[in-house]
């Protein structure tokens, strides 16, 4: 008797009990599907997450020159003044970065700016900010009404703007504010758009903001001059890749800052993941605990497994005793009950990890928006786990069955 006869022999056995092998599967699928359906779940919530994250500025980070938020001096120590970020600089490391990241640029016009419409005006409490194309993207900004700044006002510097929920309520009220025109720095601007409140956390935050195209903000600080400081926010696809990002990025700014080698940067990068470090922490401790609880689950699944495989092996005693006479060696006899147990325990898991991927992705549907997850490495996990058990379950029963005296066993009633 062959191993192909072997496994013929094996799957005629297990048809012949259909019902007991649907209920032995069915163990080994419970288990199988708590374990898969557990990691699943996790990594499709990550998925999901990490998206939020990543509109959140989780793929980004920040270039801001040193010492932009210093207060004075510290212990008697006057901190070192380090050159502004020009607009030359600024677009050069756009220009070097553009091939592997979404740049944006920014740089803060005014603040405590009095704000003005024909009938109404603000307290001194508005700040104005000038961005590039990518502003509003990268620091998650979402239009309530209206439009973004055309390529042409970008380039061209026009006098429109972008104001938050606050300035619209302070100078229109119940009026639409698209179209209607504000004043402030000695200039007249075409309201285009309007901010979704954000509600007046840290001091108003985008509801006490005016955005206006960063080409017209450098026209208000007078063309050529020194006064504005630019800040670069740098997205990626992938935020796996940001600390190869950042380490690229610091080479060509200390390039474009012209930083003597040896020289401490004259600029300081900010990345701006630590939410997803934390998830990536968290997750990793669910994974852990839903791999143990699986884990748990198919060592019960195991122990029935060998259980029902025991009464196998006493069901057909006489079954083997004929084999043995008919000349099956031990070995053929263990290798069929080997593999018997094996196909039970592949055809039961291919079943839990089906059901798995299903209840982990709808488990993770239920909290936020994701794409459909199979868990590759799980699957394959979850197969090893099936056979693993399937040897470790089977293998006692066959080897008794193995030892079994032909003669005793055909006398066996």
């Amino acid at each position: 008797m062959n191993l192909i006869e072997n496994i013929r022999e094996g799957l005629r056995a297990i048809h012949g009990n259909l019902l007991r092998t649907v209920l032995t599967g069915l163990i080994v699928s419970i288990g199988i599907m708590s374990l898969v359906g557990i990691l699943t779940a996790v990594d499709s919530m990550k998925y999901s997450l990490t998206q939020t994250f990543s509109s959140l500025g989780a793929n980004s980070f920040d270039i801001r020159r040193k010492g932009f938020n210093n207060r004075g001096s510290q212990q008697g120590r006057v901190s070192k003044v380090y050159p502004k970020i020009s607009y030359v600089q600024a677009m050069k490391y756009k220009d070097l970065m553009s091939d592997n990241a979404r740049v944006s640029l920014s740089a803060f016009i005014s603040g405590a700016t009095v704000v003005k419409s024909e009938t109404e005006k603000t307290n001194p409490n508005i700040s104005v900010v000038g961005g590039d194309d990518f502003y509003l993207e990268s620091q998650s900004m979402n239009l309530a009404e209206g439009r973004g700044f055309s390529s042409f006002e970008h380039e061209f510097g026009s006098n429109v703007a972008i104001i938050g929920n606050e300035v619209k309520q302070n100078l229109f009220k119940n009026k639409d504010a698209i179209g209607q025109h504000i004043t402030f720095l000695g200039r007249r601007f075409k309201v285009v758009g309007q901010l979704e409140a954000k509600g007046s956390s840290m001091g108003g935050g985008n509801d006490r903001r005016i955005i206006i195209p960063l080409e017209t903000g450098r026209q208000i600080s007078r063309p050529g001059s020194s006064d504005l400081t630019y800040d670069i926010k740098t997205a990626i696809p992938n935020p796996e890749e940001l600390d190869y990002v950042m380490g690229e990025a610091t080479g060509i700014m200390r390039s474009v800052r012209q930083d003597a080698l040896g020289q401490e940067e004259s600029f300081e990068i900010r990345r701006s993941d630590s939410m997803l470090q934390s998830l990536n922490e968290i997750s990793g401790y669910l994974k852990v605990g839903g791999f143990v609880i699986g884990f748990i689950t198919l060592l019960g699944a195991s122990v029935g497994l060998m259980n029902i495989m025991m009464v196998s092996v006493n069901e057909r005693t006489r079954e083997i005793g004929v084999r043995k006479a008919l000349g099956a060696t031990a070995q053929q006899i263990r290798q069929q009950f080997l593999i018997e147990a094996i196909v039970i325990c592949i055809l039961g898991g291919l079943v839990g990890i089906f059901l798995g991927i299903m209840m982990g992705n709808g488990i993770a549907s239920l909290i936020g928006e994701g794409g459909f997850i199979v868990p590759w490495l799980w699957v394959i996990v979850g197969l090893t786990i099936c056979v693993a058990v399937g040897v470790i379950s089977g293998y006692y029963p066959a080897f008794k069955a193995s030892k079994l005296d032909p003669i005793e066993s055909l006398r066996y009633e």
